[in-house]
């Protein structure tokens, strides 16, 4: 959990954008009203979440993206506007995965600019004509939000490109960011304004909208939230060089549901997690999750396909007919390459050139015989790099056409213009051979899309003039940096810097038999057809259904400010505990056991000063020498610097090594538990942890008494981790007849002896009171970690003995909220700290004679 002071700070950095205020509902599509959630979060002050009205509506889907899937046009005669549906767009053709009955909502921006005059006016029209909500973000935060933050810093970033000095890539810019910060707040103030936090689902697309999670998250704790990236996340060397990373990683945090195109940007992701936030994952059923604050935040692996029916019924248009003979025409007796990719730095197009170029000088006898032809769609962004690439594009064809060509032939054909999609669909059916050189990309559709049109239709074929039953073939050669790469099996995979190598895959596909082509062309096929874009969305919203099942079964609460905000969800049952309750029940109790961790619950974990301060032993000083208490410290430490560190404490009792000695007094001889036990298991771990540690830099190894522990904390986050977990399997293996049980916790493997653990502590210090003829009737535990489960466990069931006259009154508590078999929580030590400074006022309030007056009583008895 960040601190308080750090979360002051990032409040005071964001300043007013990071403060949602009531939205107004300007389009009374939903009504919502500030309340609580569910019965679950009767004893909660404030959920964020709100009590909606019940409307009777169906399931709904809110999508939200950078821009509304819309063209915009104005009337030259009334200066009205015009709008229709971009059926090409992703966000329109995902509705196929989706129900017939599901009412599906978008929320962005246009792509055009309307006068602030026009606004409510359009907006409305296009809520009634086509269920869409436009944001009008101002003109200049647009173009600091889109062309700034997005194009200029997070683009780059993202396909692995630093800006290392000034004439490549724009430096950090404190003022675009808090464009990006503002614009993700406007989009998230028109969701707000059209959602049903109960019923509907909110599925974010791309890298503009990645901070828009945690303002709806601060809103609708229980958000049914949904994000995809649709482009490449980089390594965490690349992604930690930006200045607001954890922002961004907390951002997308708040989602249910993240969702990646390749196993390697989401690996990246999961680095970056672990590395930053100190995260870790795991796979639950086949399903990777983060646990992240007591919500499990899933991740998705799945890149999205193309609309079948759409592509097909394009091959069937008379348009793409008359130019497929034209194209059959122009370049008849030769072979086509073809190659469709945006203007930009990253999609390789100079680099395919040089391969060609290299190509005809390494076998002569295919110039005149083949022809690139690419396709150069217009650049998303503006920029000098934009511009040098296509300066660069235009000079390299140049001069292989000058070299190689002739006056009736170009081996290099550019079309840089606006090309419609029928004449692509011309040329992708046409097309021997398909090339995406991208050095970086998200997922890239162009192969899918090739295979799509090679695989023709009935009118297609009669225009190409091929038979029906005639085999269908393609040929792909694909860069092994695009998140398509490995859904294609069969296409030739290259390095797009290696220019040697993509000549060499080009003549290979080209000259490649007829029957292998077809075998390739067929497996592909298979999949494009069977992983279209409605499977991807349908597997995307089933998945984040999944996600979302156990949001009403937890209470929530909402911690930090900022865009470091995150909502804690935890048990029903869970509540912060309150120091007047245990202090009240501390008071009207005779016969107390209490047991405290020491790391991290009555010391910071984290603190470089591993020993007691003077208020700690002060406290812990006057808790045990109340008679009525009965006071251990139960921790993994060793007993040599426990015995050391309490020893003001005369009637302290210590259980050292996870109890494996137990002291009841300063006075007293140390117990070993069990007896006898047999540590000739030692000589066999010691010399593999050394092992590990020598090959593992910034390892260490901890020799205890009855215990070994490998420490990694110090280590590479992923690597310490992968040497843990084949640690752990060696020690298994070697171990696997010994008394010895080897345990993996946070940072360590440790290694102790069968039967020793704190929850036997607690057991033998509760059955020793019980047994003295003094059955407490409070006990209180209080940990941090995975080896004090197992205290609360054993306590629990130790004092449901029904032998015990009165059931006690139990406080198990965790420091920190999180997951636990404790009822109770304290935020950190510091907490704690305060609570047994509290219990230990209420002992030296007491008249000293009472106690002595309550044993003789109970003596009597």
């Amino acid at each position: 959990m960040a601190s308080r002071s750090c979360a002051s700070l990032l409040h005071l950095a964001y300043g007013d954008l990071l403060d949602i205020p009531q939205t107004p509902r300007a389009l009374p599509r939903v009504m919502t009203v500030p309340g609580i959630i569910s019965d679950v979060d009767s004893c909660s002050i404030n959920d964020g979440d709100s009590d909606v009205t019940s409307t009777g509506c169906r399931e709904r889907k809110i999508i939200v993206a950078n821009m509304l899937p819309l063209h915009a046009k104005r009337d030259s005669e009334t200066s009205k506007w015009c709008f229709s549906l971009d059926e090409d767009s992703l966000l329109i053709q995902l509705k196929d995965g989706f129900s017939p009955e599901m009412e599906v909502i978008y929320v962005g921006s246009l792509k055009v600019d309307i006068d602030a005059s026009d606004q409510e006016e359009v907006a409305q029209k296009l809520l009634e004509d086509f269920n869409c909500v436009p944001t009008f973000i101002p003109h200049d935060l647009q173009k600091k939000f889109y062309l700034g933050f997005c194009k200029q810093q997070l683009w780059p970033l993202f396909h692995y490109m630093l800006p290392m000095c000034p004439d490549h890539g724009d430096r950090f810019d404190r003022f675009r960011w808090q464009a990006y910060v503002s614009a993700n707040k406007i989009f998230a103030d028109k969701v707000m304004e059209v959602i049903n936090p109960d019923d509907d689902y909110v599925w974010i697309h791309d890298y503009h909208l990645m901070v828009l999670p945690t303002f709806l998250r601060k809103r609708f704790h229980r958000i049914k939230l949904g994000f995809f990236l649709h482009s490449p996340f980089p390594s965490s060397e690349i992604y930690r060089t930006l200045p607001v990373r954890d922002e961004i990683l907390r951002g997308l945090l708040n989602c249910d549901l993240i969702g990646f195109h390749t196993f390697d940007y989401a690996r990246h992701f999961l680095s970056c997690c672990s590395r930053m936030l100190g995260l870790d994952y795991e796979s639950k059923r086949g399903h990777i999750g983060l646990d992240y604050f007591g919500r499990t935040v899933f991740i998705k692996i799945l890149p999205v396909g193309v609309h079948m029916g759409r592509l097909k019924s394009r091959l069937n248009l008379p348009s793409t007919a008359t130019k497929v003979k034209g194209i059959q025409k122009q370049f008849e007796g030769k072979k086509l390459i073809l190659g469709i990719d945006d203007m930009d730095i990253f999609k390789g197009i100079s680099l395919k050139l040089l391969a060609v170029e290299q190509l005809l000088r390494q076998h002569p006898s295919l110039q005149g015989k083949i022809v690139l032809v690419q396709i150069v769609n217009p650049a998303r962004g503006s920029g000098k790099d934009v511009q040098e690439a296509k300066k660069e594009t235009y000079l390299t064809a140049k001069r292989i056409n000058e070299v190689y060509g002739s006056s009736n032939y170009q081996p290099v054909v550019l079309i840089d213009r606006p090309v419609p999609c029928y004449e692509k669909s011309a040329y992708y059916a046409l097309a021997e051979c398909c090339i995406v050189n991208a050095v970086r990309d998200g997922m890239n559709l162009v192969p899918y899309k090739y295979i799509v049109c090679r695989q023709g239709t009935p009118c297609m074929n009669e225009a190409m003039g091929i038979k029906a039953d005639s085999p269908q073939t393609s040929m792909l050669v694909v860069s092994e940096f695009i998140g398509c790469s490995p859904s294609l099996s069969g296409a030739i995979r290259v390095n797009p810097w290696d220019i040697d190598a993509v000549a060499e895959a080009l003549n290979a596909a080209i000259t490649m038999p007829e029957s292998e082509k077809q075998l390739r062309h067929e497996k592909h096929y298979r999949y494009v057809s069977t992983h279209d874009v409605a499977y991807w969305a349908h597997s995307f919203a089933q998945d984040l259904d999944r996600a979302c099942q156990d949001h009403y079964s937890k209470r929530c609460w909402g911690i930090g400010l900022g865009l470091g905000f995150r909502v804690v969800s935890l048990s029903p049952s869970f509540r912060r505990l309150s120091i007047e309750h245990i202090v009240s029940a501390y008071k009207r109790t005779n016969r107390r056991a209490i047991f405290l961790d020491y790391d991290g619950t009555v010391v910071p974990g984290a603190s470089i000063i591993k020993s007691p301060s003077p208020e700690v032993i002060s406290i812990l000083k006057t808790l045990s020498e109340d008679p009525k208490n009965t006071v251990f410290i139960v921790s993994g430490r060793g007993r040599t610097s426990l015995s050391d560190w309490f020893a003001p404490c005369e009637m302290l009792g210590i259980a050292a090594e996870h109890g494996y000695f137990i002291r009841w007094s300063r006075d007293s001889e140390w117990e070993t538990s069990p007896g006898g036990v047999d540590l000739e298991w030692k000589k066999i771990v010691e010399p593999v942890m050394s092992l590990y540690r020598e090959a593992t830099d910034g390892s260490s190894t901890e020799i205890k008494e009855s215990a070994l522990v490998w420490h990694h904390q110090d280590a590479d986050p992923d690597f310490g981790s992968c040497q843990a977990k084949e640690l752990l399997d060696h020690l298994e293996d070697v171990l696997a007849n010994e008394p010895a049980v080897v345990h993996r916790g946070k940072h360590i493997v440790e290694v102790k002896p069968q039967g020793v653990s704190k929850g036997l502590v607690a057991e033998k210090v509760l059955s020793r009171m019980i047994n003295g003829g003094k059955p407490p009737d409070f006990v209180m535990c209080v940990g941090d970690d995975k080896s004090d489960e197992d205290m609360f466990q054993s306590i629990l069931t130790s004092v449901s003995n029904p032998s015990l006259p009165v059931a006690p009154e139990i406080f198990a508590c965790t420091v920190g909220r999180k997951p636990s078999k404790a009822k109770y929580y304290l935020d950190d030590a510091a907490d704690v700290l305060k609570m047994l400074k509290g219990l230990a006022t209420a002992t030296i309030s007491k008249p000293r004679c009472l106690p002595q007056i309550q044993v003789s009583f109970e003596s009597t008895v």
